[in-house]
């Protein structure tokens, strides 16, 4: 995940960059007798077409055949949300949308609803947005199935959270979306978001242009920007440690195929009350801050220092804004002042109060690094750098640039001397 902090006062936004549910098997003491094997594979073929003809009547807007697997005497809020989440994919773009199971939940604590029978496999939707979505997202599903005179239905996709399993919820489940399309991607809101969704899609296609001068062309180029309408719903997209007031927007991915350099899930998410506050310059450093994140995201391995990540995006960010560096970042003005820093930011300086001078001390030094190597330098660098962990800078450091941390440090403050006379 990225992290962007705001800093309103400096006209300039920042941003802050989510659980895999897994399913548990329980031990099974003694061997199924075939009798058993026969009604467990029945079952599960069962369930799975029941998934198969619920992923179909998404994908052909087929509202019938969607609500005729639920429950009949399923909690009678649940059917109603499931007919909301239905209507309100009416505009998403859907390319896939399929369900896969992957074992089975213990059920034996759960106080279940009366049926012939109950089961809960683990279930997993995939699914890819058209446009802008090169691999299926993947999300755990907690669903509890019941059968009644002999045939099986959905009941419920809360009853497992005493067992501490949660459906996955995306925007759909939080309200009708409305999308909004641009060359660059597009822009997913809610009834009442449309004023931001509008300045967002005014900045979206420039924003893709700007990181792609940077970075290149070896990425999708097309986002997806959602905007929450609820607390709730930022929680949802984002975890709870980035769905805060102070936080305008986050970059979001399910993972990354290292060995395809491929990123799955990829969005940014907004924060509606902070980023519709921002001024257009903010919105627009904003937008091309988190969208460098997800097109250098496939290059990015767990672990890569944050002053290598959150600089670049930050670099790319202000890029030809023409924001003077005193202003942007007017708390190293202050810290040049009292002295200049000794050391490179850490990773634990990019959180708690400490955050946004880590900032911009992190965007300084690929200023310098730019103002150093060139562009080009500064790029083919970050693609080394974010590609390796702490311990393994100064190796990359020697190779680029031939000197250590110690070097880039001396370097960097000299930049910061003539930076902030």
């Amino acid at each position: 995940m990225s992290r962007f902090r705001v800093v309103l006062a400096a006209l300039v936004a920042v941003t802050f960059l989510v659980g895999l549910v897994t399913a548990v098997v329980p031990a099974t003491p003694t061997a199924p007798s075939a009798s058993a094997d026969t009604a467990a594979a029945s079952r599960a073929d069962a369930v799975r077409a029941l998934l198969e003809r619920r992923a179909r009547a998404v994908l052909d807007r087929d509202e019938v055949a969607f609500t005729a697997d639920l429950d009949p005497l399923a909690d009678a809020g649940f059917r109603q949300r499931q007919r909301d989440l239905f209507r309100n994919l009416s505009a998403v773009p859907l390319a896939e949308w399929e369900y896969r199971l992957d074992g089975e939940v213990d059920l034996a604590a759960l106080d279940l609803p009366a049926a012939d029978d109950a089961w809960a496999p683990g279930v997993r939707l995939s699914y890819r947005l058209g446009g802008v979505d090169v691999a299926p997202s993947g999300q755990a599903m907690a669903y509890l199935f019941t059968r009644r005179d002999g045939r099986w239905y959905l009941n419920s996709d809360t009853a497992l959270e005493p067992l501490g399993k949660r459906t996955w919820r995306g925007p759909w489940d939080f309200g009708p979306c409305q999308v909004h399309s641009g060359t660059g991607g597009f822009v997913l809101s809610h009834p009442g978001g449309e004023v931001l969704a509008a300045r967002v899609l005014d900045e979206l296609d420039d924003a893709v242009t700007a990181v792609t001068e940077v970075w290149g062309q070896a990425w999708a180029r097309q986002v997806a920007v959602l905007i929450p309408a609820s607390p709730a719903e930022m929680v949802a997209l984002v975890g709870p440690g980035f769905a805060t007031g102070a936080i305008a927007g986050v970059a979001v991915a399910d993972g990354v195929d290292q060995d395809t350099h491929t990123a799955r899930g990829q969005r940014v998410v907004l924060n509606p009350d902070s980023a519709g506050a921002l001024s257009p310059l903010a919105l627009r450093v904003l937008l091309r801050h988190e969208i460098t994140h997800i097109a250098a995201r496939g290059e990015t391995v767990d672990g890569a220092p944050m002053w290598v990540l959150e600089g670049f995006a930050d670099y790319v960010g202000y890029r030809r804004s023409e924001v003077p560096l005193r202003k942007a970042a007017p708390l190293l003005a202050a810290r040049v002042r009292d002295g200049l820093p000794a050391a490179l930011p850490s990773d634990a300086d990019f959180r708690g109060a400490g955050m946004e001078l880590a900032y911009q001390q992190a965007w300084s030094l690929n200023l310098y690094l730019a103002s150093s190597l060139g562009e080009p330098g500064l790029v083919a660098l970050h693609r080394r750098l974010a590609r390796v962990r702490a311990s393994e800078v100064d190796g990359v450091l020697l190779e680029v640039t031939g000197g250590d941390t110690a070097a880039l440090v001396r370097g960097w403050q000299e930049f910061l001397r003539r930076s902030f006379p």
